[in-house]
C-alpha cells in the first residue's frame, strides 16, 4: 500500500512540475507581450496630439490589439495550466489524506494491543514479572524495538502530514493565481473592445483623407524608389568584386544563422512587411515594399546584425543609409539621421550604426528600413531575423 502511495504520489508530482514549469513559461511569455505593449504606448506618446487620427496611430492601435490578442490567448493557456495544475494538486492532497487515515487506524490498533496496554500502564511491573532471565531480556528487547516502532509510526503520520499541509498551500497559492490570471483576462477583453471600436472609428476618420493621404504614400514611394535605384547601383558594382577567404567564411556564417539573426533594432515591432499587401485603409491601393519597416521609440539606434565591413554609406535627401558586407551577403540600414559608423569598419552583430530618423512630417513616426541582399537578389528579412 505504502509503495503504492509512493508510486502515485511521484506521478502526480512529476505531472504538477510540469504544468508549474509551464505556467512559468507563460507567465514570462505574457511579461514580454506586455512589455511590447508597454514600447508601443510609448510610441502613441510621441506622435503628435493635436492629430486624431493618422495612419501612424493605426498602424501602432493595430499592434497593439494583435498583441492584446496574443495577451488573451497566453491568459488562456496559462488558466488551462492552472486548472490542470490545481487538479493533479487536489490528486496529491486526497492521496496523502488516504494514507494519513490508514497510518492512523494502525496506530490505533497498535494502542490497543494487550502488551501495549499492560506496558502503558506499567513498565516496570511488565519487567519484574517476567518468568525467567531470558523473558526478562526478551521483554527488553520486545519494548526497545516496539518503542522505535512507535516512533516511525509517529514521524511517519508527521512526515504525511507535513506533506498535506505543503500542498494544502500550494492549492491556495494556485487558486489566488488562477484568480488573478482570470481578472486579467477580463480586463485585457475589456481594454480590446474598446481599442477596436477606436479603430474602427479612425479608420472611418482616414477614409475621407483619401486623397490627401494617397498624395502622402505617393511621395514615400518615390522617395523610396530612389533610394533602391542607388542601393540596387551600388550592390551590382560591389558583387562583382571576386570574395576573400575570410569573406567566404562570413558568407557561410551569416547562411548558417538564418532564422537566428538579432534584430537590426533592439526594441520594436515590424510595421511594414516584405512583399506586396494590401493599403491598412484603402483596399483598391497595394504597397509593394522590398525591405521591412521596424517602428521603434524615438532615439532608437539601429544595429548590425551580424560581423561584417561596412561598404558603402551615403545621403539620401537629410537621411543616411549603411551597407555592411558580410561575405556575398549584404544588409542595408536605411532612414538614419547620423552615423557613428564609416566605409571599410569591421563591426561586429548587435554594434550600432546609427540613430534613426523621427519623422516631424509623418506623426513624428520613428523607422528603420531594413534590406538583405545575396548578390543581388533581394531576401525576405523576416526569414533571417529570429522569431
Amino acid at each position: 500500500m505504502k509503495k503504492r502511495l509512493l508510486y502515485i504520489l511521484l506521478c502526480l508530482t512529476l505531472c504538477c512540475s510540469v504544468y508549474a514549469d509551464k505556467v512559468k513559461d507563460l507567465q514570462k511569455e505574457r511579461q514580454k507581450i506586455e512589455k511590447q505593449m508597454q514600447e508601443t504606448n510609448q510610441m502613441l506618446e510621441q506622435t503628435k496630439k493635436r492629430e486624431r487620427s493618422t495612419l501612424n496611430k493605426l498602424d501602432l492601435l493595430n499592434n497593439n490589439i494583435k498583441n492584446r490578442k496574443k495577451l488573451i490567448k497566453n491568459i488562456n493557456n496559462e488558466i488551462s495550466a492552472l486548472d490542470s495544475d490545481l487538479s493533479d494538486l487536489s490528486k496529491q492532497q486526497g492521496a496523502l489524506q488516504t494514507e494519513m487515515e490508514r497510518l492512523k487506524l494502525e496506530y490505533a490498533v497498535l494502542v490497543r494491543e494487550t502488551h501495549y496496554a499492560d506496558m502503558h500502564r506499567s513498565p516496570l511491573l511488565f519487567l519484574l514479572s517476567s518468568d525467567s532471565f531470558q523473558q526478562l531480556a526478551r521483554r527488553i528487547s520486545y519494548m526497545r524495538r516496539f518503542a522505535q516502532y512507535r516512533e516511525r509510526q509517529v514521524r511517519e503520520m508527521e512526515s504525511v502530514q507535513n506533506e498535506i499541509d505543503m500542498k494544502t498551500q500550494l492549492l491556495n497559492d494556485r487558486r489566488d493565481e488562477r484568480s488573478r490570471a482570470l481578472q486579467a483576462q477580463e480586463k485585457e477583453r475589456q481594454q480590446l473592445a474598446r481599442d477596436e471600436r477606436k479603430q474602427q472609428a479612425m479608420l472611418k476618420d482616414l477614409k475621407k483623407k483619401e486623397k490627401q493621404l494617397l498624395a502622402q504614400q505617393k511621395k514615400q514611394q518615390k522617395k523610396a524608389d530612389e533610394l533602391q535605384r542607388k542601393i540596387d547601383q551600388l550592390i551590382q558594382k560591389q558583387s562583382t568584386e571576386t570574395l576573400t577567404k575570410e569573406q567566404q567564411l562570413l558568407s557561410g556564417g551569416f547562411e548558417a544563422n538564418k532564422g537566428r539573426l538579432p534584430w537590426p533594432v533592439e526594441k520594436g515591432f515590424i510595421s511594414g512587411y516584405f512583399g506586396t499587401h494590401q493599403h491598412p485603409v484603402y483596399e483598391h491601393v497595394t504597397v509593394n515594399n522590398k525591405g521591412i519597416y521596424l517602428q521603434v521609440t524615438a532615439g532608437s539606434n539601429a544595429r548590425a546584425v551580424f560581423e561584417g565591413e561596412v561598404s558603402s554609406c551615403f545621403v539620401l535627401g537629410n537621411t543616411y543609409a549603411v551597407i555592411v558586407q558580410h561575405g556575398n551577403y549584404r544588409t542595408v540600414y536605411s532612414n538614419l539621421k547620423n552615423l557613428v559608423v564609416k566605409q571599410g569598419d569591421k563591426v561586429k552583430a548587435k554594434q550600432s550604426i546609427g540613430t534613426i530618423v523621427s519623422d516631424p512630417a509623418n506623426d513624428n513616426k520613428t523607422e528603420l528600413y531594413f534590406q538583405i541582399y545575396k548578390d543581388r537578389t533581394l531576401l525576405n528579412p523576416s526569414n533571417w531575423l529570429a522569431k
